[in-house]
């Protein structure tokens, strides 16, 4: 029994439909869905449906994509979207960061799995940037984030205050299954838990929408032996502090079918292998950019 990953599969595209309706079965093994499954509840109750067939456990983290409200569709915002989704997996055994954090038993084990729903808080920038002012300074490179237009923070007064108490909950549900067990832990989140994982190539402001520092030691501080992300669409394997740092984004149909052509990828390497650890990792195509001087934030 292996525990495998991916995420944004972006299911509203065609390509990608066809992409997961192809993937071999795994009936013995789990997989974690690490965000960005959709837009919309029909599209990752789609998701859910063929992947559940495929593999003996789903473990789901929302991404962004999740929490949109999608103009000329009826849905919930903010909260209320997200414990629709919550109510959605549970229908179909899908384990969420709502859950009990359940205990791998399977090759490489034990481990305490830990999905979890963080969000951002603009905290992702450099320090002589104040926070209020990072959404602007990524708009001086005519960057914007559709969640700005499309995701809410209902009832909260912002993101960065969602964030914090998501934050909060989450290391105070951590802490509790740390004092009570004493396995490695595997942290699953959509967005990257540390700001030097969460610079793209061409458009390194974009960061300001890809976490929050307050997680910037949790693989320490909660035992990491691994970490799960996705939201940059670059699949990739890191490590920090001895810790394996796994982003495993499908992306969208030009950007994974590139990757076949260019990294040699067959469709079922998107599929991250998380335990046991797997002979090889997954590259690190940012390592190169970000040696170069013109990778330097401005």
């Amino acid at each position: 029994m292996k525990l495998f990953a991916i995420s944004d599969l972006h299911v509203g595209f065609k390509e990608n439909r066809e992409a997961i309706l192809a993937l071999p079965s795994h009936p013995e093994d789990w997989l974690i869905l690490c965000g960005d499954v959709g837009d919309t509840v029909a599209q990752l109750e789609f998701a859910l449906e063929v992947l559940g067939r495929k593999f003996a456990q789903l473990i789901w983290v929302p991404g962004n994509h999740e929490l949109w409200t999608v103009p000329r569709a009826t849905g919930q915002r903010g909260v209320a979207r997200y414990e629709e989704l919550v109510a959605l997996c549970r229908q179909r055994g899908v384990l969420t960061p709502e859950d009990p954090y359940p205990i791998w038993q399977g090759e490489g084990g034990p481990h305490l799995l830990a999905p979890l729903f963080l969000l951002y808080d603009y905290s992702f920038r450099p320090d002589e940037i104040a926070v209020e002012d990072a959404v602007a300074w990524a708009q001086e490179e005519d960057l914007m984030c559709s969640d700005e237009l499309l995701m809410h923070p209902d009832p909260y007064g912002s993101f960065g205050e969602w964030c914090a108490a998501r934050c909060e909950l989450s290391a105070a549900r951590l802490e509790a299954a740390r004092s009570e067990i004493d396995h490695p832990s595997i942290l699953i989140a959509h967005f990257p838990l540390k700001q030097r994982l969460a610079i793209l190539p061409g458009i390194p402001r974009f960061m300001v929408w890809c976490g929050t520092r307050r997680t910037e030691d949790w693989h320490r501080r909660f035992g990491a032996k691994v970490v799960v992300s996705g939201h940059l669409h670059i699949p990739c394997t890191r490590h920090v502090d001895g810790v394996r740092f796994e982003e495993v984004s499908l992306g969208y149909p030009e950007q994974w079918k590139r990757r076949e052509a260019h990294r040699g990828w067959r469709l079922e390497d998107h599929l991250r292998q998380i335990l046991p650890t797997p002979e090889k990792d997954a590259g690190d195509p940012l390592r190169d950019w970000q040696a170069q001087p013109s990778a330097r934030l401005r």
